[in-house]
């Protein structure tokens, strides 16, 4: 199971050319309201550069990221919550969502007359989340961690919000579609990987990972705080059943001793049994 992340926010924010440009995967963009109705749903890899490192001493045929889900949630008008712009139906995708990004359009457009109010339009959402959790009687959405995402286009004033970055998104979504090699040459530089980051961070979660045979390295996702059983079941739920110890050890001291097996020489991996609370940056291997 991958963590998932909406992307909300009023029509014509910007929400779509996020979505397009962090999963690369063409959606339906254009500048008028309720082009996504159906969420568009996208799986995207965890920037880790630890990964590149733990290759280099194992030397794998295969290296697997962990990943973030990101629903593209079609856009909230005022009074969505009662139906308003099928508002109901979009409040619904909302549920399922770990956290949410919410876009905010701070420029006009040439079909956008009014006032650009960046706050105003993070008191609509946030009021028809309230709302919505009101009808329901629980906290569901509102209580959710959020990310702002200013959608600039030159270097506008946005307001200063904790969580938060300044993206032009119509550059990133440019830049997406160039190759690696023609974005460093026209020295274009993308935020996307500090966003995926912050997405991550803000979900309390924490990587370890796995090496299968020295064949695959892998990055896995739990809960901060969640125990080694937790971590076992979310690799195969047999070595959760069948779980009798792991042989654990912090990254970066397999990297300094080079090798599993000189890291075991030298006391540098340890025993852990069911109790063990994984550390970020954990290498478990796991014994049943």
């Amino acid at each position: 199971m991958s963590f998932s992340v909406g992307i909300i926010g009023l029509p014509n924010a910007g929400k779509s050319t996020l979505f397009k440009a962090l999963t690369k995967k063409q959606v339906d963009i254009a500048d008028y309201p309720f082009t996504t109705i159906d969420p568009n749903i996208g799986i995207v890899a965890v920037p880790d550069k630890r990964l590149e490192k733990i290759a280099q001493i194992v030397q794998p045929e295969k290296i697997t990221p962990t990943v973030i889900k990101f629903i593209d949630i079609a856009g909230l008008i005022k009074d969505a919550h009662k139906g308003e712009g099928m508002g109901n139906q979009f409040l619904s995708h909302i549920r399922p969502c770990d956290a949410l990004i919410q876009v905010i359009r701070c420029f006009k457009t040439s079909n956008i007359t009014e006032e650009i109010n960046p706050k105003k339009e993070i008191e609509i959402i946030e009021n028809e989340l309230l709302m919505k959790d009101q009808e329901l009687e629980d906290k569901t959405l509102t209580s959710k961690n959020k990310i702002y995402v200013f959608n600039i286009k030159d270097n506008q004033d946005i307001p200063d919000l904790p969580n938060s970055l300044s993206i032009n998104l119509k550059d990133e979504e440019e830049i997406s579609e160039l190759s690696p090699q023609e974005a460093e040459e026209l020295s274009l530089k993308s935020k996307l990987d500090e966003l995926i980051l912050a997405c991550y961070n803000t979900l309390s979660l924490v990587t370890f990972f796995t090496i299968t045979g020295g064949k695959e390295i892998r990055a896995w996702t739990i809960k901060k705080g969640s125990d080694i059983i937790s971590a076992a079941e979310k690799v195969h739920t047999d070595f959760a059943e069948k779980f009798i110890k792991a042989e654990v050890i912090p990254w970066q001291e397999l990297i300094e001793a080079d090798s599993w097996n000189k890291a075991r020489e030298s006391g540098k991996i340890k025993l852990a049994g069911k109790d063990y609370i994984v550390q970020e940056g954990d290498i478990i291997e796991f014994k049943i």
